[in-house]
């Protein structure tokens, strides 16, 4: 002490100190693990929760446009005026269709609603790593069923469009505009709700890669 040394006591001091700010997460340095930012985790659920919005819509509108689309009118075969008829549940495809968009529906809106609540009760919208596979395996089964969906229905709408080449079988679209105009905006929602759920999995596998 004399000679301008510390004494044993005030080394001591600095020591309880330094473990206190180690455990608060204050103290940084090559010695302590990185934490992942709160406010980074906070944006990509809340992220979360916008898809949800989104998917929700973008199903809704597919489904709503598909299940009102019909249409009466007259189409000219060799001369003769036929009257026709056509409506979205005359094709397996469009029912499918239907089907899938509510599915997607029901599974967004019960993800929007769990995400919600927790987001305002500033709890985890994922809260553990099952969860987290659940909603994954979840967003990738529906992704892959709006697609299958989307692609038969635009193979019904491209024959009604095109009709059967070396056939009497008219271009129906001509006659029935506003049923393919409606089935065609359908199935645009439907490719579009696919790719929010595609990009809904991408954020599933970004939150179990780094919490």
């Amino acid at each position: 002490m004399m000679n301008g040394r510390k004494t044993p006591p005030e080394v001591a001091v600095q020591l309880p100190e330094a473990k206190v700010a180690a455990e608060s997460g204050t103290m940084s340095g090559p010695l302590v693990p990185a934490r992942p930012e709160k406010s980074v985790r906070r944006k990509v659920e809340v992220l979360h929760v916008i898809m949800r919005l989104l998917c929700l819509f973008t199903s809704v509108a597919a489904l709503s446009l598909m299940v009102t689309a019909e249409e009466a009118a007259t189409i000219s075969i060799y001369g003769f005026n036929l009257p026709v008829y056509s409506k979205w549940s005359f094709s397996d495809s469009f029912e499918y269709l239907v089907g899938v968009s509510a599915a997607v529906a029901v599974h967004s809106l019960l993800q929007l609603l769990i995400g919600s609540s927790r987001l305002l009760r500033n709890s985890p919208v994922i809260p553990s790593h099952n969860h987290a596979w659940f909603i994954f395996a979840g967003d990738q089964v529906f992704a892959y069923a709006m697609m299958s969906a989307g692609s038969a229905a635009s193979g019904v709408t491209n024959l009604n469009r095109t009709g059967i080449r070396h056939s009497s079988l008219p271009n129906f679209c001509k006659s029935l505009h506003g049923f393919c105009d409606r089935v065609a905006v359908s199935i645009a929602f439907t490719f579009f709700s696919c790719f929010l759920l595609a990009t809904s999995t991408v954020l599933d596998v970004v939150w179990l890669s780094k919490y």
